[in-house]
């Protein structure tokens, strides 16, 4: 007996060690996880280093051309002799300096461009960890409170009874109060549920680097004050990446243009060659000139035309979007402010010294137990407003610095 119960303690050992093992992440060490293990992230990280390779395509100059050619001759006349010919040929296009710039100044708007778009992406990853980290945060702090119900409904549920068997309570407030455990027990349910889901996404933006099992270290407090609405407004216009990106793409439209208006310039190339021939050698040197008469690349000049039309008509939509965006994100700050420094303020501890005024009357019989459940569903309904309050409050605060108007 002894044997089995030394080993039935050192498994329960195990398992609360094994229970107790999981990993506590704190919002900074999972941003840092995601910056690094995130794989959407690191494909946009890859695209600038792509457009950096562009850069040394407009750079490099045009390689020369070889040609060599061979062949026979034989006599059809007199005094001509036959043998063997033979033909080289250098060519090398000449690259204009200012084609040269212009291709440069595209790849390197292209690379400001994508640049943008990367650090766009990070933001939008690192906002959208916040969120569904406080996410769960929330949904912890609401499980918490609904098993406070359930023990509470479940005491509530025992008075209850013993009244009713003693015949001091009639049979309906036992169902009343059955219904009321019921559904004390789905709240908390559901908000294991919602743990759950709430960590599966969470998951989703960190990537392969945060494990199956791992729990948070964060409370629902926000630290921070935010600026006046029109300075946020200066600095989203100043900072914003998609901002930006769009504006690269327009300098980088404007740029492709004078690219290909540079373009209709003659293309030159230089040639060296040699001819070898039964009764001579001859040597060549020469320029070729592509004469551009037909095409004068309007095709490609109203492409690019087109193009940063169309980006500017993008900024300026996506200005105003932004705009919008911030205004709402300012007024849901305001609001959720004032509903927790209201609930703070009084409104819940209130509902609270209601509730254990219920009890207590209802313990000396002085009322009925629908008063204390109406004062139970009061508290539960203020203490979840304040935990909902104070997490878009942070929603608020993480969709701003998302907007780029805060740092």
């Amino acid at each position: 007996m002894k044997t089995k119960a030394f080993a039935l303690l050192a498994i329960l050992g195990l398992y609360v060690h094994a229970a107790g093992a999981a990993e506590r992440y704190t919002l900074d060490q999972l941003r840092d996880l995601a910056l690094q293990s995130n794989a959407s992230l690191g494909a946009a990280r890859a695209d600038v280093d792509v457009s950096r390779a562009d850069t040394l395509t407009a750079i490099a100059y045009p390689n020369p051309e070889l040609e060599v050619m061979g062949g026979d001759r034989s006599a059809r006349g007199p005094g001509l002799a036959p043998g063997s010919l033979a033909s080289i040929t250098l060519s090398q296009r000449f690259d204009y300096p200012s084609q040269r710039d212009a291709r440069l100044r595209v790849a390197e708007a292209g690379v400001a461009s994508a640049m943008s778009g990367a650090q766009a992406y990070e933001v939008e990853l690192l906002a959208r960890l916040k969120q569904s980290f406080f996410a769960v945060i929330r949904h912890e702090r609401e499980l918490i409170a609904a098993r406070e119900d359930l023990e509470l409904a479940k005491a509530i549920r025992n008075r209850v009874e013993v009244r009713v068997n003693t015949g001091e309570a009639p049979r309906y407030e036992l169902i009343r109060a059955d219904t009321e455990l019921l559904n004390a027990q789905k709240n908390a349910d559901a908000a294991e549920l919602r743990i759950a889901q709430a960590k599966a996404r969470l998951r989703g933006l960190v990537g392969g680097g945060l494990p199956l099992d791992y729990e948070l270290q964060g409370n629902l407090v926000n630290d921070v004050e935010l600026p006046p609405l029109e300075r946020l407004r200066e600095d989203m216009l100043t900072r914003n990446p998609e901002i930006a990106r769009l504006r690269a793409e327009i300098e980088r439209a404007k740029e492709q243009i004078e690219l290909e208006k540079l373009r209709r310039m003659p293309e030159l190339s230089f040639k060296l060659g040699r001819d070898q021939d039964p009764e001579y050698d001859a040597n060549r040197i020469g320029v070729a000139v592509s004469i551009p008469l037909f095409d004068r690349r309007q095709g490609q000049i109203a492409q690019a035309s087109a193009q940063g039309e169309r980006n500017r008509m993008a900024l300026e939509g996506r200005m105003f979007e932004l705009q919008q965006q911030l205004d709402a994100a300012y007024r849901q700050y305001d609001l959720s402010r004032t509903q927790v420094s209201a609930l703070e303020s009084g409104i819940v501890r209130q509902a609270e010294a209601a509730l254990k005024v219920a009890e207590a009357a209802y313990k000396f019989g002085e009322r009925g137990i629908l008063e204390v459940l109406d004062a139970q569903r009061t508290f539960r309904a203020v203490r979840n407003e304040l935990i909902s309050a104070r997490y878009e409050l942070i929603n608020a605060v993480a969709e701003i610095e998302r907007l780029g108007a805060l740092r």
